[in-house]
């Protein structure tokens, strides 16, 4: 069966969207399916990798003041579809490629769309209050979801927006982590005497430096725990349109600042090296960098407000009100357990959440066989 995945706002520096799509088209293929990724680029491209999944790029328009995100124009990606001649399509992009949906449905071809984010928290953030936004995301989710066969959402807190609308096409299927390159045998003392030589406590902040992913309140839990005398130091992996703004609001703590880090190894190095991973986006709708760091056996402090609650439970780390103060207490609250009991925890809740399952899952979503897979090396 051919399967051509579709997702905009994809590209080198992207985090948990190519991840996701890059290991549930290696599932795919792993059970037999021919597998093709169509995302933007800044040209023409395709190649395959070394999953076995095409993946073809289509020039993309840079979105302003996203880091450098590209979207695909709808049209050239009808047109790749025609020549394509998909079995199935699961598209990663509720708004910008929504008219795909109706392009499989003409054509006879199921379809799936993946919502990678709450369209009504995203709108109170950047445009509107909260009436106005839940009214304006109820709009435009009815008729997403009539858009398509099926729509995906990872967990209870991402598909409520759907529900709300008594969309009845929804089905959840939640992500998964590779429980093999995110393991606490990547801890590294050398990183660690490297990154935090001035400090018993490293912290971690693991992700796309913007504005919905509420940085600054990393900062303000380690400010907090700076005044009180704690011996602590940040270090923030990730690049985005607002990492200068947040250098400049950081001057005087100790923090560093990596920037991206492009090998996924040394990412899960960095994971497990930390003794606690700070997720304080609000938004989240799964949250992989939590995920990877509990398979790394490192415990994670999230908001309350976010998805992370349903991954990251109370054993393995800690939800708390969207409060600085509220966050160093949480900190100094996982710090207190002794630290063979806290890692076994995280690293026990990361094995619930194979990527194996995932691919399972959305298969049966998308309707398409399911046999065993060759080697998925995806677990």
């Amino acid at each position: 069966m051919r399967i051509v995945q579709l997702a905009n706002f994809y590209g080198p520096h992207s985090g948990g969207l190519r991840t996701a799509v890059h290991h549930l088209g290696a599932g795919y293929a792993a059970h037999g399916h021919e597998v093709v990724l169509v995302v933007p680029g800044p040209r023409d491209a395709d190649d395959m990798m070394p999953s076995g999944v095409r993946r073809i790029a289509l020039p993309g328009v840079t979105i302003p003041h996203s880091g450098g995100y590209r979207v695909v124009d709808p049209w050239r990606a009808r047109a790749l579809l025609h020549r394509l001649r998909p079995d199935r399509i699961e598209v990663s992009d509720r708004l910008t490629l929504r008219g795909l949906g109706r392009w499989a449905t003409a054509h006879g071809v199921p379809s799936v769309m993946i919502s990678h984010e709450r369209l009504d928290r995203l709108l109170h953030q950047f445009l509107m209050p909260g009436s106005a936004a839940r009214w304006l995301a109820d709009q435009a989710n009815r008729q997403t979801a009539a858009c398509y066969d099926t729509v995906v959402c990872t967990t209870r807190f991402a598909r409520a927006e759907f529900d709300r609308v008594a969309a009845r096409n929804v089905v959840q299927v939640p992500l998964g982590v590779d429980l093999d390159t995110f393991s606490p045998c990547r801890r590294d003392a050398r990183l660690r005497a490297t990154l935090a030589p001035d400090a018993t406590v490293m912290l971690v902040h693991c992700g796309r430096l913007s504005p919905e992913k509420h940085v600054e309140r990393s900062l303000h839990a380690l400010a907090e725990l700076h005044r009180s005398g704690k011996s602590v130091r940040l270090v923030v992996a990730g690049d985005g349109p607002r990492r200068a703004a947040l250098q400049r609001h950081a001057a005087g703590l100790p923090v560093t600042f990596l920037g991206f880090v492009s090998r996924r190894t040394d990412v899960a190095a960095l994971l497990a090296t930390a003794d606690v991973v700070l997720a304080p986006g609000p938004h989240e709708t799964f949250g992989l960098a939590a995920l990877e760091a509990l398979a790394s056996g490192t415990p994670v402090v999230v908001s309350h407000s976010s998805a992370l609650p349903e991954i990251v439970l109370p054993n393995c780390g800690a939800a708390v009100v969207d409060d600085a103060r509220a966050f160093a207490d949480a900190i100094c609250g996982l710090l207190d357990v002794r630290e063979s009991s806290r890692r076994a925890a995280a690293r026990a809740r990361a094995e619930e959440f194979p990527w194996s399952a995932a691919v399972t899952g959305m298969l049966h979503a998308l309707g398409a066989p399911v046999d065993s897979p060759v080697d998925s090396g995806t677990r």
